[in-house]
């Protein structure tokens, strides 16, 4: 190729000779890469779904068949059909464990909606000392259940702290786990306080998520503190409100182990205490256990349960419509 040209010369260019790039060097498999099959998702999800199949929908089940039988502690029973149902209808004890229940749901529930709402919004302040009362709050919660029946029970007593305060000052004893109504109301109170704390901690959560700046701004109208809580922080929590109720409805009707420590196994005086937890509990044990007719109870306040919720749920959706 010339490197100068004189006037006369045409211009011209020399082809250069093709150059033949290097091979490429082989591409290595990138070993962090795998090939994902179908079936990897359900791999991960069998050893939770084998114990949900286990110990919740194998027992359903097998509760649900046993309740068209008329099976027993130590025999396996034949089918009866819908005998047992025919014959829950007609007991005066499930009538009366189903009154027991819907009237621990209509006295717990209320105030365990309210209760932990006023105390989530006393706590969550920045106050000196302040977790300390939140801790002291949710100590029941921790608490063993068997454990705090058995201190409520030694405090109601004819005989206990309580009844020797009322003589103390001049009243008569009170017939806290004599009186069939006084020992429903006792065992209310003793679910209200142990799930104070719980409900306070989910409160907490959604308070943390209102903006100041609309109290500020109700402040700055004129609006005071009862005004402000009905206007600004009963709708921000409305829907945790909604799931409050809804578990706390559920813990209720199922109510067991209050009513059981401080009634004892009977019921309280005739069993009018009893309720339909209970009563399962009282058919369905023993050596000659019916568990047939136990199980058509289950199914029965399973039903009642499945229903209650959505009634809240429902409930919620024509305030939100």
């Amino acid at each position: 190729m010339k490197t100068g040209m004189t006037p006369g010369e045409r211009f011209t260019v020399a082809e250069a000779p093709a150059v033949t790039p290097p091979p490429a060097p082989a591409r290595r498999p990138d070993r962090g890469t795998r090939t994902q099959l179908p079936s990897s998702p359900w791999l991960f999800l069998a050893p939770g779904l084998l114990i949900v199949a286990a110990f919740s929908l194998y027992p359903f089940l097998s509760t649900v068949a046993h309740s068209f039988t008329d099976a027993r502690t130590l025999t396996a029973g034949q089918f009866v059909g819908g005998a047992n149902y025919r014959e829950l209808i007609h007991d005066a004890m499930f009538w009366t464990g189903l009154r027991n229940s819907l009237l621990y749901v209509l006295g717990v529930v209320p105030l365990l909606v309210m209760l932990p709402l006023l105390l989530a919004m006393l706590v969550q302040r920045r106050l000196p000392g302040i977790t300390f009362f939140r801790a002291a709050f949710y100590t029941p919660v921790v608490a063993s259940v068997v454990v705090v029946g058995l201190i409520w029970v030694w405090l109601l007593d004819d005989r206990g702290l309580i009844n020797a305060l009322l003589e103390g000052l001049g009243f008569g004893k009170v017939g806290f786990l004599s009186d069939p109504w006084l020992l429903l109301l006792s065992a209310m109170a003793v679910t209200v306080w142990k799930g104070l704390g719980y409900y306070m901690i989910i409160y907490l959560a959604a308070l943390a998520n209102v903006p100041r700046e609309l109290h500020e701004a109700c402040a700055v109208d004129g609006a005071g503190a009862v005004r402000r809580f009905l206007t600004v922080t009963v709708p921000a929590v409305r829907s945790t409100m909604v799931l409050v109720a809804a578990l706390s409805s559920v813990a209720a009707f199922k109510v067991f182990s209050e009513v059981y420590l401080m009634a004892g196994p009977t019921g309280g005086p005739g069993g009018e205490d009893t309720t339909l937890v209970m009563l399962v509990q009282q058919v369905g044990t023993g050596l000659s256990g019916r568990v047939g007719y136990a199980s058509a109870l289950s199914v029965v306040v399973f039903v009642l349960t499945l229903g209650l919720m959505l009634l809240v749920l429902r409930a919620n959706r024509k305030e939100d419509a």
